[in-house]
């Protein structure tokens, strides 16, 4: 085996040798004519492809390809309760019952604040008896209406009597207008005991009305809540006097609760009510799941339920909101939320933040090279920024990307790329 290696060695020290020191005999060896002109131009060519390549910026591009990817609008809002309501006394009392504390749970209709009744049953009882008093009166009224109809009857009977006798000539005139003058008096008679009955129902009517204020007013002692919910603060102390206004409790409902946050104009075509969204509280509970670490928070899904089709004046944005379900009150009034609302899907490339650029007119875009290294400027639009890069679009399907030194090249050049693998 040495010998090969000595005798490779030999061979190679002579071939070197007759190109520098005989160049003409190793030409004639291998079967070319030697010129010097042939090695002068030689030379010349690989030194203007040299110098040509120098002149060349040299640029780093990455091969993409557009992907298919998930849109969603992006947000930051707050939690909100569902329901929220100050329970307020409608009448003045003093607080006869014991407080209820602040966290407790209440349902519809369940006693928050009891009233001293004081002489509230005393006017009810005065109210009904009134009541009864007028409801004794209706018989009386129709007994007087129908003694008044039957002295008519009786009058308009003689009247015509007399009014034949009188055409006989078998009674006088005196006779027949007495006879009027009595069926007169008979129908105002009938009159009056109609007035009567009447006076006797309106008597009845407002003694009902009586009672039915009497009644609400003792109804209005015992302060209840108006629906299920989580007391946010004591009830009124024993012993307290309300007055109509006065706080008796506040009750907050969470479940479902609301997620509000606020979409700018650039924004809101892409969001629409019914449309799938997710958030991710900033503060966690370790309680909730075990799968969700504290550090990352508690996430949420649900569904938009409202979209305001008013801008605020100020912020010209649109208010938003997202029902979710909180069957276990471990979402909070007021917490902060990170929201993602789902829209329509969008092909998209995935590049590397630091490939945008601004062109002249200060339009933000990227710049790519075509099969000869030409320089182009692409706008393109922002769509999501991930730890892996940022999705845009605006490009064909498949792009050579400048990812380095794009700021130093314009569209139009020619520039000496070198290409980036993915997995760089």
């Amino acid at each position: 085996m040495r010998f090969f290696s000595i005798l490779a060695a030999v061979l190679v020290s002579a071939v070197l040798a007759l190109f520098i020191l005989d160049r003409p005999r190793l030409y004639a060896l291998i079967g070319k004519e030697y010129s010097e002109t042939t090695e002068e131009m030689t030379a010349a060519d690989t030194a203007g492809t040299e110098q040509a390549s120098a002149s060349l910026v040299k640029v780093v591009v990455q091969k993409s390809v557009a992907r298919q990817i998930d849109t969603a609008v992006s947000l930051r809002g707050e939690t909100k309760a569902a329901r929220e309501v100050n329970v307020r006394a409608e009448t003045s009392a003093v607080v006869v019952s014991e407080p209820l504390r602040k966290g407790a749970r209440v349902e519809t209709g369940q006693a928050l604040c009891r009233l001293d009744e004081s002489t509230r049953g005393t006017a009810l009882a005065q109210a009904q008896a009134q009541l009864d008093e007028a409801r004794a009166r209706v018989p009386e009224s129709a007994a007087r209406l129908d003694q008044a109809l039957a002295q008519l009857e009786e009058a308009r009977i003689n009247q015509n009597a007399s009014a034949k006798l009188s055409q006989g000539g078998f009674a006088s005139t005196t006779r027949l207008a007495n006879s009027d003058a009595a069926v007169a008096t008979a129908e105002a008679a009938v009159e009056s005991a109609r007035a009567g009955l009447q006076a006797t129902q309106s008597g009845i009517q407002s003694a009902q009305a009586n009672v039915a204020t009497a009644q609400k007013e003792i109804e209005r002692l015992v302060i209840k809540a108006p629906f299920s919910g989580l007391l946010e603060s004591d009830t009124a102390e024993l012993g307290t006097l309300l007055q109509p206004g006065d706080l008796c409790a506040t009750i907050i409902q969470l479940d479902p609760i609301k997620l509000v946050a606020f979409v700018p104009e650039t924004e809101v075509a892409r969001v629409t009510e019914g449309a799938l969204a997710s958030a991710r509280l900033v503060s966690g509970s370790g309680a909730i799941n075990a799968s969700v670490t504290e550090s990352r928070g508690q996430e949420v899904r649900g569904q938009v339920t409202f979209l305001s089709r008013s801008a605020d004046e100020t912020t010209r944005t649109f208010r938003v909101e997202i029902d979710i379900s909180n069957s276990d009150n471990t979402i909070r009034d007021g917490q902060t939320a990170e929201i993602l609302i789902s829209a329509e899907g969008a092909t998209a490339h995935l590049l590397p933040q630091s490939a945008l650029t601004l062109n002249d007119e200060g339009t933000l875009g990227v710049r790519t090279i075509d099969a000869n290294a030409i320089v182009a400027f692409h706008p393109v639009t922002l769509m999501r920024d991930t730890l892996e890069g940022i999705w845009v679009t605006g490009l064909a399907d498949k792009a050579d990307v400048i990812v380095l030194g794009q700021e130093y090249v314009v569209a139009g050049v020619q520039v000496a790329p070198t290409y980036k693998e993915l997995s760089q």
